[in-house]
């Protein structure tokens, strides 16, 4: 939360967007210790999936944000507001909005790309032996990450902070993650990896070719 621009406050970093890949990078190692802690061998390969699922989308995530920089020419999430107060990126950015959408429910192992804790495969996942207060902050966590990415892309998209429309709009985007959950079938592992690395992967080298000679 330390990379939220508060404009009353006047504090905003220059690098704010390179902070939060480095902090979303680092939240990977929390699940891989918490699984490896766990001695099970259903945990363990949680474990592996999540590693290898975050590692490949964090890939494309970079290059979709990069896109953004592009238009903004600055890594301030305060700059990304200045920018969006006449029009938002959502309107001539949509497809790599739509692509960001697929890559935070990626990094966030919810439906359909929960793989981490499978029911019908890995029981529970990594925290399968986790029980009570262990659970529960587990659980609480992933909310706060679904917020986390909710205000993340309100902040990319939907245009500049005014108080109670920003609400609005970080609940819609909220519920539409929850309702995704709800609403589509869990994916196959194998056809994850290949969409991420065969076909994603150079739709966004794409894009950000195309959008990087737009911004010139």
């Amino acid at each position: 939360w330390v990379v939220y621009p508060y404009i009353y406050l006047l504090s905003s970093w220059k690098l704010s967007v390179m902070y939060m890949f480095c902090v979303l990078s680092v939240s990977v190692y929390a699940v891989m210790v918490s699984g490896w802690f766990s001695n099970s061998s259903y945990s363990i390969l949680g474990c592996i999936r999540v590693l290898a699922q975050s590692i490949s989308y964090e890939v494309s995530f970079f290059f979709l944000v990069l896109c953004l920089l592009y238009f903004s020419e600055s890594a301030s999430m305060l700059e990304f507001l200045v920018f969006q107060q006449f029009t938002w990126f959502l309107t001539f950015l949509f497809p790599i909005f739509l692509m960001l959408l697929v890559s935070f429910l990626a990094e966030l192992n919810r439906t359909p790309f929960d793989f981490s804790e499978g029911e019908s495969e890995l029981v529970s996942g990594f925290n399968v032996e986790y029980g009570g207060s262990g659970f529960a902050f587990i659980f609480l966590s992933e909310y706060l990450s679904i917020l986390f990415s909710s205000v993340m892309l309100v902040l990319f998209f939907l245009g500049p902070l005014t108080e109670y429309l920003f609400y609005f709009k970080v609940g819609l985007v909220s519920v539409s993650i929850i309702v995704i959950r709800g609403t589509l079938p869990r994916y196959r592992y194998d056809k994850l990896m290949n969409m991420c690395w065969k076909i994603y992967l150079g739709v966004v080298l794409f894009l950000m070719l195309f959008y990087s000679i737009i911004s010139l």
